[in-house]
């Protein structure tokens, strides 16, 4: 386990160019770091007082995944074709079957308002949900990812999904990043085949699973406990034959956290960048947003969604996971402008 954790200070323009670092080749710099440790007050140092490794992993910057280049905030699109996802559950798919044209439409929007990547599911991961049969939730996203090909769309397909047989049934109809909400936590063959054929990989944390996550988590600190907790995700991952190059790192926001389990990640989530991966976030729509905007549907909550999405770039995270694409995609635009008006040099 780590002794100290190093949470760079970011800024989108640094005062002193040549007494910064920029942030994993992205859009952030950093001109000090707090320096956490367990049970103690944060240490703030200069960026060239941090060891020598931990700025090579800060800074280092991130490989594509899947051809999609880190180097500026990317955009994931959730399609969920089961009946039950807590959001948007029943669009895409019933009990009866998939609602293939919506699917190949919803998708076609997606990529159109500014998609990267694409995220299709078969299995509800939300709290309380029951896990899905092999050979179902390979009935529903085969046939999805086969008409999303079929229908034209060209995007990366990441498959969210723990199971080694699933994964392999979906790869051999077109996705080509895994999403495991487990971190290789649930199925043991999962790591191990995704390492034999070199797969991009999301590895997310989570407290326990789906039906039972949400029943009284506990940390003795959330943001680090997570941390840790990620770290030894990659090692294994790393150990199986995957490089941190093929990797991506998600904390798992609403995966057995609390609202102030979930609060402590968000402001804390630069110190993931000492992992030396791309971060993803998956925030949207999530419930804690409505318990604290009062807004009980799930697509109420797109505003607060980019709000923190928003947020989360400003820590360098280099894709956000979203059901609310072409908002998304128009908050970073504005976001993107303003930053370079306010980057740029006065005449």
């Amino acid at each position: 386990m780590n002794t100290a954790y190093y949470q760079p200070i970011l800024t989108r323009a640094p005062r002193n160019p040549d007494q910064a670092i920029r942030i994993a080749g992205g859009w952030m710099w950093a001109e000090a770091i707090n320096v956490l440790r367990r049970g103690q007050s944060p240490e703030r140092i200069a960026v060239e007082d941090a060891p020598s490794d931990v700025r090579a992993r800060l800074t280092a910057p991130r490989a594509p995944i899947a051809g999609v280049t880190m180097d500026r905030p990317r955009v994931m699109g959730i399609l969920n074709v089961t009946p039950d996802s807590f959001s948007d559950g029943g669009q895409l798919a019933t009990d009866a079957g998939l609602h293939l044209d919506t699917i190949q439409s919803r998708a076609r929007a997606m990529a159109e308002a500014g998609a990267d990547i694409l995220d299709i599911g078969g299995e509800s991961t939300r709290p309380g949900a029951k896990e899905v049969p092999v050979p179902e939730e390979i009935a529903r996203i085969v046939p999805a990812i086969e008409a999303l090909r079929a229908g034209g769309v060209t995007q990366p397909i990441s498959l969210d999904t723990r199971k080694a047989a699933v994964a392999e049934a979906g790869f051999a109809a077109g996705a080509t990043i895994l999403n495991d909400v487990s971190g290789f936590g649930f199925d043991p063959a999962l790591g191990p085949w995704a390492a034999c054929e070199q797969v991009p990989t999301c590895l997310m944390h989570a407290q326990g699973t789906p039906e039972t996550m949400q029943a009284n988590p506990q940390y003795d600190d959330a943001l680090l406990d997570i941390y840790d907790a990620l770290e030894a995700m990659v090692v294994r991952a790393e150990a199986l034959g995957l490089t941190r190059a093929q990797i991506m790192v998600d904390p798992g926001i609403g995966f057995g956290k609390t609202r102030a389990h979930t609060l402590a990640i968000l402001r804390g989530l630069s110190v993931f960048h000492g992992l030396g991966c791309p971060i993803l976030l998956g925030v949207s729509r999530k419930s804690f947003i409505g318990a604290l905007t009062g807004t009980d549907r799930a697509a109420d909550r797109d505003p607060g969604s980019l709000a923190l999405g928003l947020a989360a770039i400003e820590h360098g995270v280099q894709i956000l996971r979203v059901h609310d694409v072409a908002g998304t995609c128009q908050g970073l635009t504005l976001w993107d402008v303003v930053r370079q008006s306010a980057e740029a040099p006065a005449d």
